[in-house]
């Protein structure tokens, strides 16, 4: 239509550009009953008419045989379904389309229109696309543009006959087991489009823009010189079936060469932005094509992250309230040895759960306790029938767990899986005597600044765009979301011997908290408080408001994290409090505030690829861009 508004300024442009629409051929390689095709040729053909009204006015009915106006027809369209009825459908539907268009067009001009009897059809092929030469079908020199919505089947629901699938045209391409279905569609048509001008655009799961698929697919569609030229980030696409189920999706447009300017789209508050941008990200933000790979230490000087620990003893060692109690009722000696449990849900849910840790245990007092005997010979028994060779050996050792990870201090909790509906993943701290499963994230050495920085609405928007999913619940991975992330650039502080505790125990680094309550209003601190400045004045305002966040979670004694986080039930104090940390931390990075989560990722993505930028070796970068803090 730009072009068009163009071709308007003379008769010979809009004749030229008539033409043009009469030579433009479409495919869909996933058409189904035809969808995208219909719209496509209704649009086309409703330009067409405008296009007939500005060459011709009222002077066609006198002039020329309407019969023979219209260079846009049928045949222009091409499509590949599997399954035979969805493909006849999509011919019977291409003709009632085109009868339509007839309609309008003989209502633009007063004659009837109408192209009987049928000599043309749209191209439905029948047969696996994947498996299909999409150059025999459709030579890619005859293509103007590859479209469609691709089928959504995340890599873990594939069946053995789709992975297949995927492999025949991932191969080469290194963990492509993680790619969803619709991943092969961008691999077919990446080969299909290269040494031309085609573009393609497609519908997909957002899953392709996120996470630990962004590395495999588009490390691999980069080297065939794929580049995007249009987005429309993640929204949700509703189902008009009953129940109204809707996915999140994407819809990515690229071709194998370059272009000055690309658009990002996006819908806020019901409205469609557009913003043009020099690149577009395979995280569809502005940036580079840097992607973000899993990482097994942090890129900056932090803390590092394990996962807690993973007992595999067939449940035998993990006990609900009432079943610690029954068994203690048996084996009363056994109490000393029973400590409580948290994993995600427990965590965030507040619920009880008990493991009976034996591994310290002396072997002269375990003897003396039969029923907690039969739970090791039972953990023993359970190891030796697994199929897998390591779980067979750690059966020797059969009050051990396969992953140990017992800090002892207190230390920070990151759920390895938390709702989407909530805007801040609930972090927290433990106390050392409490074991934490592999189901959540730890952090032995977090001190309350990075507590404040990982509970930040900037850290969230960087969890939310790296992040894997289960299902659409956020999965936050060690590998790629922690040990990726580009904290501030901050001077190292001072070493602070206390640790971090909630609840409410966390007095660390008193003066650096004292001085920056005062910082927040601009207030001076009296003549007795220690002085701050630079870095270790901003790294103290991110303590003192990390420290008043887990105050006002103290408030809610009988609430869960669920309940103090869930966007409804959110206390105001508690809101509050998330505002002023984010304000302070966002301050360690620049002085202006973030007005949105796009732009924070796009600055924390400028800020990773300068991390790790090739240029220097590490530890001149590291001196230089004063990563350590």
């Amino acid at each position: 239509r730009a072009e068009f508004e163009k071709a308007r300024r003379s008769k010979t442009l809009l004749k030229q550009f008539h033409r043009k629409l009469g030579t433009l051929r479409f495919f869909d390689p996933a058409c189904g009953c035809g969808n995208f095709l219909v719209i496509t040729y209704r649009e086309l053909r409703l330009l067409e008419i405008e296009v007939l009204k500005a060459l011709f006015g009222d002077e066609v009915q006198l002039q020329l045989n309407v019969h023979e106006l219209s260079r846009v027809d049928v045949d222009a369209y091409t499509g590949v379904e599997i399954q035979e009825w969805p493909a006849r459908i999509a011919e019977v539907a291409m003709w009632l389309m085109d009868h339509q268009m007839n309609m309008r067009l003989s209502e633009a001009f007063g004659q009837y229109f109408v192209r009987l009897p049928l000599k043309k059809s749209a191209h439905i092929h029948l047969g696996n696309a994947l498996r299909l030469d999409w150059k025999a079908i459709l030579p890619p020199d005859q293509c103007s543009y590859v479209l469609g919505n691709p089928p959504f089947i995340g890599a873990k629901f594939q069946d053995d006959a789709q992975r297949a699938d995927l492999a025949g045209v991932a191969s080469g391409v290194q963990n492509s087991g993680l790619l969803d279905y619709v991943a092969g569609w961008y691999f077919k048509a990446a080969d299909y489009i290269q040494g031309t001008a085609v573009c393609v655009g497609f519908v997909s799961t957002n899953s392709l823009s996120q996470g630990e698929q962004v590395g495999v697919l588009w490390n691999a569609l980069f080297r065939q010189s794929i580049r995007i030229h249009f987005a429309f980030r993640t929204f949700p696409w509703a189902s008009e079936a009953r129940g109204k189920a809707h996915v999140h999706v994407v819809i990515i447009g690229f071709a194998a060469f370059d272009v000055p300017v690309k658009r990002l789209y996006e819908e806020t508050q019901g409205a469609i932005a557009v913003s043009e941008v020099s690149n577009i990200s395979p995280y569809l933000v502005e940036g580079g094509n840097a992607v973000v790979l899993n990482r097994s230490t942090p890129l900056c000087d932090v803390p590092e992250i394990g996962i807690g620990n993973k007992p595999i003893d067939g449940g035998n060692y993990l006990f609900k309230p009432e079943e610690k109690a029954a068994f203690l009722k048996l084996e009363p000696d056994a109490a000393p040895f029973f400590r409580r449990w948290i994993g995600s849900d427990e965590f965030i849910n507040n619920i009880e759960r008990w493991c009976l840790w034996l591994g310290d245990c002396p072997p002269e007092q375990l003897r003396q306790m039969p029923h907690a005997l039969q739970r090791v010979e039972a953990v023993r028994d359970f190891r030796l029938a697994s199929k897998s060779a390591p779980t067979r050996k750690i059966a020797a050792t059969p009050t051990r767990f396969h992953v140990e990870n017992f800090p002892q201090s207190n230390y920070l909790v990151v759920p390895g899986v938390s709702s989407e509906r909530r805007s801040f993943i609930p972090i927290g701290y433990l106390e050392p005597d409490v074991i934490a499963s592999n189901l959540v994230n730890i952090v032995p050495d977090a001190t309350l600044y990075h507590f404040g920085v990982l509970t930040s609405t900037l850290h969230m928007a960087w969890m939310r765009q790296v992040c894997g999913r289960l299902e659409s619940r956020y999965r936050y991975s060690a590998g790629l979301v922690y040990n990726n992330f580009p904290w501030p650039e901050m001077d190292a502080p001072p070493p602070v011997a206390a640790s971090c505790g909630e609840a409410f125990c966390v007095k660390e680094a008193a003066a650096r908290t004292y001085w920056s309550s005062y910082h927040e209003d601009g207030d001076e601190p009296p003549r007795t408080a220690p002085r701050l400045t630079g870095d270790a004045k901003k790294r103290a305002a991110v303590e003192a408001k990390a420290q008043a966040v887990l105050d006002a979670r103290a408030r809610y004694p009988t609430s869960t994290l669920a309940d103090l986080y869930d966007p409804l039930t959110m206390p105001a104090d508690l809101v509050r409090a998330h505002a002023d940390l984010d304000r302070a931390v966002e301050r360690c990075y620049r002085p202006e505030p973030f007005t949105s989560d796009r732009q924070r990722v796009e600055f924390l993505f400028a800020l990773y690829e300068r991390y790790t930028a090739p240029l220097l070796p590490t530890a001149q970068k590291k001196r230089g861009s004063r990563i350590r803090y």
